[in-house]
């Protein structure tokens, strides 16, 4: 299966383009769009995009973001239970002031940290990127398992930093699937603001349909 998945489905910009990253491409889209629409289906669809994206870029040495999925498997297991259970955060809402200081000194850390861990331990040849974008990809994740409106905005800001990244990688689909989450985060981010806005207290902010 490891050998199917890491074989070239078709080549693009004289680079091949593995089944990983083509199924990884299509799960993908599927699951920002459920995001958008705040359908709980969209976590076990992320999970399986994470672990076709563990293949795709242990391949190429993107290390750093090979393990982000594995932690996106567990963040989006504890996602699905807190929508599946509703017992959490009904409602969207904004991130407070003290969740502003523990989300900006944990980013910090984190990306210090990765990076000295990338630097130091993998073959990685852009390890303070790879570290930025896994550290803030995480404060993104967790922000979602919340409901916090600008955990769209985390998503927008590694977004512009991975379409470069994967593209100087050759990981052009996936490159062209990061500038479609780019405009998919844009509209997430303007639902979300309009039902912070709108929605009664107390209302379910998901569904099951």
């Amino acid at each position: 299966m490891l050998d199917w998945l890491t074989s070239a489905a078709f080549h693009a910009f004289g680079a091949p383009t593995t089944w990983a990253e083509l199924l990884g491409f299509a799960s993908g889209l599927l699951c920002v769009y459920l995001v958008v629409r705040q359908h709980i289906a969209n976590w076990p669809v992320g999970i399986a995009n994470n672990l076709l994206f563990i293949v795709a870029f242990w391949h190429v040495g993107l290390f750093g973001d090979a393990w982000l999925q594995v932690v996106f498997v567990i963040v989006g297991g504890y996602g699905w239970w807190c929508w599946s259970t509703g017992r959490r955060l009904q409602r969207v809402r904004t991130t407070t002031r003290a969740e502003w200081w523990w989300l900006a000194i944990a980013g910090v850390l984190l990306t210090v940290a990765l990076w000295w861990y990338l630097d130091r331990f993998t073959e990685s040849t852009v390890p303070w990127p790879d570290a930025f974008t896994t550290a803030v990809s995480l404060l993104a994740t967790y922000g979602q398992t919340r409901r916090l409106v600008e955990s769209w905005w985390f998503w927008i800001s590694v977004d512009v930093i991975y379409i470069p990244l994967y593209g100087y990688k050759d990981l052009w689909l996936t490159a062209l699937l990061y500038l479609v989450f780019l405009t998919l985060c844009a509209f997430g981010l303007r639902a979300w603001r309009a039902e912070l806005r709108t929605a009664p207290e107390g209302s379910p902010a998901w569904s099951t349909d």
